[in-house]
């Protein structure tokens, strides 16, 4: 019998005891087998991973802040000093450019939102503490209480990695434990990434099933997980059929979910800024294309512009910049075929290809980088069909009349996770009209530059609307918001001191933690 990796269970690394069957993941530069073999998890495995993390979230629950802060610190470091090693198996399991892209920009990012995240435990600032003296009623974030699943993506194998990213982190800041499923694309990458989190876990003395990890596992077995008792929420990010089955799964058991989904990423350039800067932007707009294969969920895929000879100077630019690149290796030949089903869809639906378009004859999962163009009046009679998403370098060119149909055209979207407007001075009457209809539609909304790069701050907000997302309240990125997404708000009604959480008692717990007390954010003790 084949041999498979083990799973990471109770603080062990065993072989899966009720695997159902194996996989081997394929490097999608040749289309070969990478060589390792993986379990494909059944039921029995899965309940006794929530059963674990339900045992240990009652310890978690209580534990020093400092020793979660200390976890992600050190998880940080191993990354940091095992860069080249994972750097090396992300590049072999997912094409993406070893430098910069996986050694440096996604790994940096990787381990800045970690420390950051440890950072905000420390402050306790995600607790959001509030006292009112008056009625002597107290307030806090807490734990949820059982396990969290983390499920990341395979367009981000580190930075949005189940073992190592935003939600992971998010979601054990908040003292649950984490349940970790690897990406099918990229398991042995997520492998070497929840080996430093056991490590890190080992030296920071976390319970032992404060981390698990599992590689994979049967659609229906993995929906079962979701509504196990012992499992107190989701994070997902992924395909929008698939987020939706969980959603349906989790909204049984009334169990939170949070996920990201889709979006198309608007760019609207009007009149005034495509007159003066028509090819810069073209620029950017292919390089932001570029990036990553166009597989990053905040990659334009929509851009709207006025007729004119201004416009058509902007279409032959963007495809000339990007005719000059080669076709980059795509995620998985799934994906490829899944773009280029995409592409034949929206034409079908009345646009027409100006660029590329079709599938590169290559074993490496290789497509055309792909422009399609359709008039507004056209986009505008059945908006709901021409707004599918293409994951990849592609993206369609809707051309206006005059400024008035832009702000038609947003109206007719789904939730996006950003929105994007290039506009000069003279353009003040259009962007406020256009602004006022994209607002709520968006995330983000961008002025003047390009929706990807997404700034790991407290102030990004990486969610929007559905489909983009499945809950427009929160972010996946930047503490402290994001963390409140795995946390239950828990109020004390004229408790005594002696049995508060000591985040809630007179005297502050750090001398530095913020509070909101009587309606004021202070640092003080209560009656200062």
């Amino acid at each position: 019998m084949t041999s498979t990796h083990p799973i990471l269970m109770n603080g062990s690394w065993i072989d899966d005891p009720d695997h159902e069957s194996t996989f081997s993941p394929k490097n999608p530069a040749t289309g070969e087998e990478i060589g390792d073999v993986y379990p494909v998890s059944g039921s029995g495995t899965l309940k006794r991973l929530a059963e674990y993390a339900a045992k240990a979230a009652e310890i978690l629950n209580h534990i020093d802040p400092e020793s979660i802060a200390m976890f992600l610190d050190k998880h940080a470091d191993l990354i940091d000093a095992r860069r080249d090693a994972i750097a090396d198996m992300a590049h072999a399991e997912t094409g993406l450019a070893r430098s910069p892209r996986l050694v440096e920009t996604e790994m940096d990012r990787t381990i800045d939102q970690l420390r950051q995240t440890g950072a905000c435990v420390r402050s306790r600032d995600w607790m959001s503490a509030r006292i009112d003296t008056r009625h002597n009623l107290r307030s806090m974030y807490e734990p949820l209480g059982g396990g969290v699943l983390t499920i990341g993506p395979n367009n981000f194998p580190l930075a949005y990695n189940a073992g190592a990213g935003g939600d992971f982190a998010a979601a054990i800041a908040s003292r649950n434990p984490v349940i970790a499923k690897a990406h099918p694309l990229h398991p042995g990458t997520s492998r070497l990434l929840a080996q430093c989190a056991h490590d890190a876990a080992v030296e920071a003395g976390l319970p032992s099933a404060s981390f698990q990890f599992f590689y994979h596992c049967s659609n229906e077995d993995g929906l079962d997980l979701i509504r196990d008792a012992n499992v107190s929420a989701l994070g997902f990010t992924g395909s929008q059929g698939a987020g939706l089955a969980m959603k349906r799964a989790a909204d049984e058991t009334g169990t939170p979910v949070y996920l990201e989904l889709s979006s198309i990423n608007p760019v609207f350039v009007l009149p005034g800024a495509m007159r003066a800067r028509g090819d810069a932007i073209a620029e950017q707009v292919a390089e932001s294309m570029l990036g990553g294969s166009g597989q990053q969920c905040t990659c334009p895929g929509l851009i709207v512009v006025r007729s004119g000879d201004d416009a058509e100077r902007f279409v032959e630019s963007l495809c000339r910049h990007l005719s000059s690149a080669e076709p980059q290796v795509m995620l998985s030949h799934d994906g490829r075929d899944g773009l280029h089903d995409a592409i034949a869809h929206n034409i079908e639906r009345g646009a027409t290809c100006v660029l590329g378009g079709k599938i590169v004859d290559d074993p490496g999962a290789k497509h055309e980088h792909t422009i399609l163009r359709v008039d507004a009046a056209r986009f505008l009679s059945d908006a709901d069909e021409l707004q599918t998403e293409m994951f990849g370098v592609a993206a369609m060119i809707v051309v206006c009349d005059d400024v008035e149909q832009f702000g038609r055209i947003a109206e007719t979207l789904d939730g996006q996770l950003t929105g994007t407007v290039h506009h000069e001075g003279e353009d003040a009457g259009a962007l406020g009209r256009l602004k006022r209809v994209l607002r709520p539609r968006v995330g983000r909304l961008i002025h003047n530059a390009v929706p990807t790069g997404v700034h790991v701050s407290p102030a990004t907000v990486h969610g929007g609307p559905f489909p983009a997302t499945g809950h427009p309240g929160f972010t996946a990125v930047g503490v402290p918001t994001s963390i409140h997404r795995f946390c239950a708000l828990r109020c004390y009604d004229r408790v005594e001191q002696g049995s508060l959480p000591v985040e809630l008692r007179d005297a502050n717990p750090t001398g530095s933690m913020h509070r909101c007390i009587d309606g004021v954010w202070t640092t003080g003790d209560v009656g200062a």
